[in-house]
């Protein structure tokens, strides 16, 4: 199968690129720089950035004219924000949901778009158990990957070819370097940091003890490979 995977170059993206390439498969990975992807047979490195529209459509659009055709659209990319909802401005909320939601609805209507021309297709949306179990002070994350799976439900009843499948992969903690990654507020408040503390402290400890990204990966791939995936799958521990 081909398939498009965004945020393959490290963490369960990466992980899932070498699961599927095992298995005979070929993948279009993405990062925001294509040459941290790694070279590998029959994975096609994507410059993308999802925080850029018109990059989103002009990666998709060149790697769909490169592959022919997508069977699978995987999204998987995402970041995080920490800091107390009370304080996150407007222009950060809008950048998680940039990356989190914005970006990833515009790549399933360019993959749906494609696949129904071909009469079949999966579309693998990587939410999280934070969209029913919010973490604290990761207000915008939670909130974006709750969206994206309320849109994934919603497309879900919608679609009107039942050859063309979405799911929504929903993974607890997962070992990988997230939370290297995760923005954390810059306005000191003093009423929160103790509680800010504390409960980083914690994400730390559970994200090291956590099952590692191969978990997520073998669960993507068993999805690809059934006929009738289930609509949506919990993976790993809660938090």
């Amino acid at each position: 199968m081909k398939i498009f995977l965004t945020g393959a170059s490290s963490g369960i993206g990466l992980a899932t690129a070498r699961a599927l390439l095992a298995h005979g498969h070929e993948v279009w990975g993405t990062s925001r720089d294509s040459q941290r992807v790694p070279q590998l047979e029959r994975l096609h490195p994507v410059q993308l950035d999802l925080a850029d529209s018109a990059s989103v459509e002009k990666a998709f659009s060149a790697a769909l004219a490169e592959a022919g055709h997508f069977d699978v659209l995987i999204n998987n990319a995402s970041s995080g924000h920490f800091g107390p909802v009370e304080n996150l401005s407007d222009q950060e909320i809008e950048n998680q949901f940039r990356i989190v939601v914005f970006a990833h609805l515009q790549l399933i209507r360019l993959a749906l778009r494609a696949m129904r021309e071909r009469g079949h297709g999966l579309v693998i949306n990587v939410t999280s158990l934070a969209s029913r179990l919010p973490v604290p002070f990761m207000g915008a994350y939670n909130a974006g990957k709750a969206a994206m799976a309320a849109f994934t439900m919603s497309i879900q009843l919608e679609l009107p070819d039942a050859r063309v499948r979405v799911v929504d992969l929903q993974p607890g903690d997962i070992c990988t370097a997230f939370n290297d990654a995760v923005i954390k507020s810059s306005q000191r408040d003093s009423r929160y940091e103790t509680k800010l503390a504390k409960t980083w402290t914690i994400v730390e400890r559970n994200m090291a003890a956590a099952p590692k990204p191969e978990l997520v990966a073998r669960h993507i791939f068993r999805l690809i490979e059934r006929a009738n995936p289930p609509p949506r799958v919990a993976v790993a521990d809660g938090f």
